[in-house]
């Protein structure tokens, strides 16, 4: 469900704090982080396995991401569980990290709305520069996207 979220709202690991009972009930969140402050909208697909998960988990209030203790997660449960499911996988564990959930929602994001501007008002982005690295393509993939357009043979 983590992995879920932050790819369904682009959200950093150290905001999973906010995602609380109130605030899924509500189908937003006000984010402090950076010494800014910005809306995250809690699309209506993830608002309703949310509902589910909390109710599940027999959560009544507060943080909805919590450790066995009754703790909220931080990086290092996620950073771990993650591991773990790499190694279910078969997946080497060296290349996932939380982050690239992140990327690609704001990959996602930017294919879907051609919207930078936008999109770095999402992520909390000051500067479109840093949202630039996010959406960046690999040599490949921009060889591919020219030879669509035909300017490449």
């Amino acid at each position: 469900m983590i992995m879920e979220t932050i790819c369904s709202t682009g959200i950093r690991v150290s905001e999973l704090r906010y995602f609380t009972v109130e605030a899924v009930r509500a189908g937003e969140i006000e984010v402090s982080c950076k010494n800014k402050t910005r809306t995250i909208i809690i699309p209506s697909k993830l608002r309703k396995k949310l509902r589910e998960y909390i109710a599940k988990q027999k959560i009544k209030t507060g943080p909805v991401f919590i450790t066995k203790s009754g703790r909220p997660v931080d990086r290092r449960n996620i950073w771990a569980e993650m591991k773990a499911l790499c190694k279910a996988a078969g997946v080497i564990a060296t290349k996932v990290f939380s982050h690239n959930l992140r990327r690609l929602f704001a990959k996602t994001f930017y294919a879907a709305e051609r919207d930078i501007s936008k999109l770095a008002d999402v992520l909390g982005h000051s500067s479109i520069n840093t949202t630039r690295i996010y959406i960046m393509t690999s040599g490949a993939e921009h060889r591919r996207r020219l030879e669509l357009l035909g300017l490449v043979t």
